[in-house]
């Protein structure tokens, strides 16, 4: 499966260790993850030398091209929340996972969309958990 992954980059990277464990677990599921470079360590300076122009471009057509968008929304970011509007807007599915207790945006842990799931969880065992079975019922619904 085609994957976008969406995290914060220039809002905060408290979570990169949990954005990193998911992308490791998600490629070594077999799936294809053209954002895996943004839960790298370092990805904030690699990121601030492409132009915004180039940045819209590419993660538009990245969003377009995939099968379903998850996003880790622990930490806010206009750039994830953007990302996730514009997925359900074009009829993907999105999971919005983010750490238990943590406050997320209205906009989306408010959203009757029924393209989109917003789950919490406990620590990084049990957001990768969330995100195989996220990913379980979407192979079974496109069977």
């Amino acid at each position: 499966m085609n994957i976008y992954f969406a995290c914060s980059i220039t809002g905060g990277r408290e979570f990169e260790s949990v954005y990193q464990a998911i992308v490791q677990a998600l490629v070594e599921d077999g799936h294809v993850v053209p954002t895996a470079h943004l839960a790298e360590t370092g990805v904030t300076s690699v990121e601030a030398v492409v132009e915004p122009r180039e940045v819209y471009g590419r993660d538009v057509k990245w969003i377009q091209e995939c099968n379903v968008l998850i996003a880790e929304v622990s930490v806010p970011s206009h750039g994830v929340g953007y990302e996730i509007g514009f997925a359900l807007s074009i009829g993907k599915q999105v999971l919005a996972l983010h750490q238990q207790g943590r406050k997320v945006s209205k906009m989306i842990s408010g959203n009757p969309d029924s393209s989109l799931q917003v789950l919490s969880f406990r620590d990084t065992e049990n957001a990768i958990q969330i995100v195989r079975e996220f990913l379980g019922r979407q192979s079974l619904t496109n069977e």
